[in-house]
């Protein structure tokens, strides 16, 4: 069974840091691209950043670029998202998945406020 459990979200000022971590079970982890999302209240899911199988490629929304950073440990079945100088236009329910199959985690609500 395919499982998404993203963690580390919560209340954080503006100009702070967050990282969000993504542990995955129940599939090939390495073989995927991994995605993170987000979906602010009264919008649309938007991509934030995503990682190929093994790494080598990253993609980001021009809204993040330089100020999150995308991992992954294949070791470990987790993808990560560091989220610095975080700003209240951040704030949303991320979502860690793997869109091509339709993987979803429950999400993790992120709040940028101060």
């Amino acid at each position: 069974q395919v499982q998404l459990v993203e963690s580390g979200g919560g209340l954080v000022q503006p100009g702070g840091s967050l990282r969000l971590s993504c542990a995955a079970s129940g599939f090939s982890f390495s073989l995927y691209r991994m995605s993170w999302y987000r979906q602010a209240p009264g919008k649309e899911r938007e991509l934030v950043a995503n990682i190929a199988g093994f790494g080598g490629d990253t993609k980001y929304a021009d809204s993040v670029k330089g100020r999150f950073a995308i991992s992954r440990d294949n070791s470990k079945k987790t993808v990560s998202l560091q989220m610095n100088n975080l700003q209240s236009t951040d704030t949303a329910v991320y979502y860690c998945g793997v869109p091509s199959m339709n993987y979803w985690g429950k999400g993790t609500l992120v709040t940028v406020s101060s």
